[in-house]
């Protein structure tokens, strides 16, 4: 018990020492609020200790009764603290740091509650997850259909700017906010800016041939699209970097990895690619179709001038902007600078029924790599922007970037990641997805819509059946707060043996 007492005390110790310099450059641009500098500490300790492996540390604890430092996101020197007063207490020692009140302990708890409410609006009472549904075009003269997914539990509705146009997005978020208004709800509106757009255009042959295992296709960077050698298919893409900056080895993945390919051979302006994996009885090369590149740096700004124009829209109607391909923390300067070019426009809003209080909310869509790894920084960097600011886990382009195996994974260490930091989480890409389009979940997707339940938002896409598909996700994630919060199990009465 004293080994294990000075081990944890040496923990704490190093853990304490060691997050100073990662601290100092989370904060070393700009000040933060006092409740902020809280939040990037933690940050700073939860990846400090993250760096060690202390698996047998845990184990020990684990058999002699006491936490085994498993649930510590968001309060990382609390829980240690706490710790090792019980060890104290149970060795006669002194305890060397004071036992936390428990407003100290749930102070990083309190802290993400404060901020989704903030971002995303008051969860509802019957549950903590908001749900957010994406908006299909006919909702812009359909009220009847927005107010129906309000009713049903819809708290957020999001508009994707790649599609519709300024009117039709006022619209649609006109009609959100009236159907909130009537049921005395407070609805939410994300407007998700697209961002470069990195796609297929033309193909040849036009009728489409199904590429298999080692079939060879051409991209070519500029002009129409022509078959060569032995390519089977060519295809144009939407920009030309898409093309000139591959390199040889570099894989390529076409619609969110229906189809992945290696670069065999560069000329100019075009890229031969042969086929590594496809789906079973092969895969069509189609136009409008997103192309991952997870081994290609391309140079982008994930501010187009589309996005440019589309933010007047985005102030007059939204209470968040959903930011895509963010993955530096340049990337967040360069919206804000855009934000401030809009800043009287913002600043004039009328003061509507339902109208915006407080700044735009930013919302960081993480789908590459590079995002993943500079998380922290770019929690960072939002926090000195003083914006109400979240994350949202775009399971998609992630998992065409990262590959499929590893996408769980990372959507983990993303919550633990942003929990530590008090940051609020969406749960996106394909959540109840062939309910949506079906009418009928399957069960692998109904666990995953449970799973979800750790997220402050999961996020709907748009289909046929999206009003069924709310109300089963509104009494799903109800059920789910009495059993798990966070990675906590919360151990409420079984009903399903009886005595």
């Amino acid at each position: 018990m004293q080994a294990l007492f000075d081990e944890l005390v040496e923990l704490r110790t190093a853990i304490a020492e060691s997050a100073v310099p990662l601290a100092d450059a989370l904060f070393s641009k700009a000040p933060v609020s006092d409740r902020d500098c809280k939040r990037l500490a933690n940050l700073s300790h939860y990846l400090t200790l993250r760096r060690r492996d202390i698996r047998p540390l845990q184990r020990l604890l684990m058999r002699l009764g006491f936490s085994s430092l498993g649930r510590l996101e968001g309060r990382v020197l609390p829980t240690l603290d706490a710790v090792l007063a019980s060890l104290a207490a149970a060795t006669g020692a002194a305890p060397p740091f004071p036992r936390p009140t428990e407003a100290a302990f749930f102070d990083g708890e309190s802290a993400l509650a404060a901020a989704a409410d903030e971002l995303l609006g008051p969860e509802p009472s019957h549950r903590h997850c908001r749900i957010m549904v994406t908006l299909p075009s006919e909702a812009a003269e359909a009220p009847d259909m927005v107010a129906d997914l309000v009713a049903r539990g819809m708290t957020i509705a999001r508009i994707n700017c790649a599609h519709d146009d300024r009117e039709a997005w006022r619209a649609m978020a006109g009609h959100a906010r009236e159907a909130g208004e009537r049921l005395g709800r407070q609805v939410k509106i994300l407007m998700d800016i697209a961002g470069p757009k990195i796609r297929t255009e033309a193909v040849v042959p036009v009728k489409g041939t199904k590429l298999d295992v080692g079939d060879l296709f051409r991209l070519v960077a500029e002009g129409e699209p022509a078959l060569a050698g032995e390519a089977r298919v060519c295809a144009s893409v939407s920009l030309p970097q898409i093309v000139t900056r591959l390199s040889l080895g570099d894989r390529v993945r076409y619609d969110d990895g229906k189809l992945e390919g290696v670069v065999e051979a560069l000329s100019e302006g075009a890229a031969l690619i042969r086929v590594t994996r496809c789906k079973t009885g092969g895969t069509k090369i189609k136009p409008e179709k997103g192309l991952n590149l997870p081994d290609t740096a391309l140079g982008l700004s994930p501010l187009t001038a589309k996005d440019e124009a589309d933010l007047m829209s985005v102030v007059e109607c939204a209470d968040m902007i959903g930011y895509s391909f963010v993955s530096r923390s340049e990337d967040i300067d360069l919206l804000e600078e855009a934000l401030r070019r809009h800043d009287g426009a913002e600043a004039g809003r009328a003061e509507g029924a339902g109208a915006r209080k407080g700044r735009l909310g930013l919302v960081a869509k993480i789908e590459q790599p590079a995002a993943v790894r500079n998380l922290p920084v770019l929690i960072a960097t939002a926090l000195r922007h003083q914006r109400p600011f979240g994350v949202m886990i775009a399971r998609g382009d992630l998992a065409a970037e990262i590959g499929f195996e590893r996408v769980a994974e990372m959507q983990e260490e993303i919550l633990w990641i942003c929990e530590s930091a008090s940051v609020p989480t969406i749960w996106a890409t394909q959540v109840l997805e062939d309910l949506v389009k079906t009418g009928l979940p399957s069960r692998g997707e109904m666990t995953d819509a449970a799973m979800a339940a750790r997220a402050e938002c999961v996020m709907l896409n748009k289909g046929p059946a999206v009003a069924e598909a709310v109300t089963l996700l509104d009494t799903l994630l109800a059920r789910m707060d009495g059993h798990i919060f966070k990675k906590t199990p919360m151990l409420r009465a079984l009903q399903s043996w009886p005595d």
